[in-house]
């Protein structure tokens, strides 16, 4: 590093100072984090050093890789890390070309100043990222809300008509078993299907509001997956779709409700199939770590849009047809989650699919 005269290093630190002033500026000016930001900050960056008119400046942070000069060329440069709380997340450099300059020809202050800047970076990155977290925990508080809210009214509907179904149920027994009108006991027959449905129905805004009753007990998990694999292997033949079971550990054990968890994997699992082209793969894989049990459902089909995924949860929404789909079954998956003080998440899959991961405490 090159010592300055007093007069030269008072106008350098005119530079720095400048430097730090529009930087400042440009980042609070900023309403999110954005290409163009970064590139103010390199022409900023870029008039602060000595030998500006040669000096060219790089930033690399995930997403975004800028840079002024050629891929390969050969420089001499300066550079500081840039930390966004407290994780190394990139960096930024000053280059001179390798032709005309040694690293003796940057300045101690420009070091100093160079970190300054990594540390600006670090911030902006930091407060929008804090921001995005904030404004996705307030709609999943929202989400929490509405669907507590739904829950209400569905338990209450539901408790409500499950006498008069009850009553039409057992009316139309005593009616089919004294009939002996064959035209009448088409017709019979197909009130008390009806009938059944309806209450197959209700029992899943029971369980969504989870009004139906829990039994938790330290359960071995891989017994409760397999049963519910074969239980839907004609499913998956239908599709010619294969089902691969993954187990971290054949001896993962939780405190489960098993009954529910089994009621779970039926209906993300069918909802997989549902998605599914045929000749595909669904994965089902079980994880844990000392404090969690991990079940993740994988399929690939063509995917939920992002638009949408918030409102899969609420009952009655499904975007199958009348005859395929009540809207039910993933309010009951999230009923049967939250009644395990647990967590679902939807990530896409890779390349195309989705990923519906469980978290559920093991005890």
């Amino acid at each position: 590093m090159k010592f300055i005269p007093t007069e030269e290093r008072l106008r350098e630190r005119v530079k720095e100072l400048t430097c730090l002033y529009e930087i400042s500026q440009t980042i609070s000016r900023a309403d999110c984090i954005h290409r163009s930001v970064f590139k103010k900050i390199i022409s900023s960056t870029k008039k602060a050093w000595k030998y500006n008119k040669d000096a060219k400046v790089t930033i690399q942070i995930p997403d975004y890789i800028l840079a002024t000069l050629q891929e390969d060329e050969e420089t001499v440069y300066q550079s500081s890390t840039i930390f966004v709380s407290n994780n190394k997340v990139g960096y930024i450099k000053v280059h001179y070309p390798e032709a005309k300059y040694t690293i003796r020809d940057f300045l101690q202050e420009e070091q100093k100043l160079l970190d300054t800047i990594a540390l600006e970076i670090g911030n902006y990155i930091e407060k929008f990222q804090n921001l995005e977290k904030k404004q996705l925990l307030m709609r999943t508080l929202e989400r929490i809300d509405r669907l507590s809210i739904l829950g209400e009214m569905t338990a209450g509907i539901a408790h409500e008509l499950n006498t008069p179904l009850h009553n039409i149920l057992g009316y139309a027994e005593l009616i089919k078993s004294s009939n002996i009108d064959p035209e009448i006991d088409d017709d019979i027959s197909t009130v008390i299907n009806s009938v059944i449905y309806s209450r197959e129905i209700v029992k899943k805004i029971l369980n969504f509001s989870c009004e139906m009753p829990q039994h938790l007990e330290l359960k071995e998990i891989k017994p409760i997956v397999t049963f519910a694999l074969s239980f839907l292997n004609q499913n998956f033949q239908g599709k010619s779709i294969k089902s691969q079971l993954i187990f971290q550990d054949d001896t993962i054990t939780a405190k489960v409700d098993s009954v529910q968890l089994t009621q779970l994997l039926f209906n993300l699992i069918l909802n997989a199939i549902h998605a599914s082209p045929e000749k595909s793969t669904i994965q089902t894989i079980i994880e844990c770590d000392d404090q969690n049990l991990f079940i993740t459902i994988a399929d690939q089909g063509s995917g939920i849009p992002d638009a949408i995924k918030e409102k899969v949860f609420e009952p009655f929404f499904t975007t199958k047809t009348a005859n395929n789909g009540s809207g039910l079954g993933l309010s009951v998956v999230h009923g049967i989650v939250k009644n395990h003080q647990g967590e679902i998440t939807i990530l896409d899959n890779s390349p195309s699919g989705t990923n519906f991961i469980i978290q559920i405490p093991l005890s």
